[in-house]
């Protein structure tokens, strides 16, 4: 299901998007999405940030590994032809246990224009609405301001600490329904 907002569809990854993104085959998700993607997309670093999971584990289970997870696809001014991906919000696979974790990235140049916000604020709205979802939770670092402006957006609160291995610190916020 697509989530639409002010500006932005939240367009559903599919398996095959997802295949293509690994694959680096920009011209292919550039067709699956009907948009532009960034410059700078896909690249080894997007895939390990965006993926938690193998492209095998996605593929052996693609709806609890992707679920939930969405472009953010800007609609622009001109229709169709000015459609153009500026960011993407995930969660970590569908819980288990009833709390989900949504991370969020945009684009470097189109950052700063609200597009988290908008975005995530969709995202969890969405997500506990779904059956079985108590509270979705969103990590970040300390100094990370936009982040934090993005999580105190969705009305988040924080609920404790956990330790990375390469980022150390990160503070742990959550909405419940």
């Amino acid at each position: 299901m697509v989530l639409r907002t002010l500006r932005m569809e939240l367009e559903p990854m599919s398996l095959s998007l997802v295949e293509a993104i690994i694959q680096g085959r920009r011209d292919l998700a550039e067709r699956l999405v009907d948009a532009e993607l960034p410059q700078a997309w896909p690249n080894r670093a997007l895939v390990e940030r965006a993926f938690c999971a193998s492209l095998d584990a996605i593929r052996a289970d693609p709806a609890t590994r992707l679920w939930g997870d969405r472009l953010m696809i800007f609609r622009g001014e001109g229709g169709r032809k000015d459609r153009r991906v500026v960011g993407s919000v995930v969660f970590h696979g569908r819980p288990d246990d009833g709390v989900a974790e949504i991370a969020y990235g945009v684009e470097d140049g189109s950052q700063g224009l609200g597009f988290a916000s908008e975005a995530t604020v969709a995202s969890v709205t969405w997500a506990l609405a779904e059956p079985g979802i108590v509270a979705v939770q969103a990590t970040t670092v300390p100094w990370h301001t936009s982040s934090l402006r993005v999580i105190e957006k969705l009305g988040m609160t924080r609920v404790g600490v956990r330790d990375h291995e390469v980022l150390g610190e990160m503070l742990v916020f959550e909405r419940r329904r």
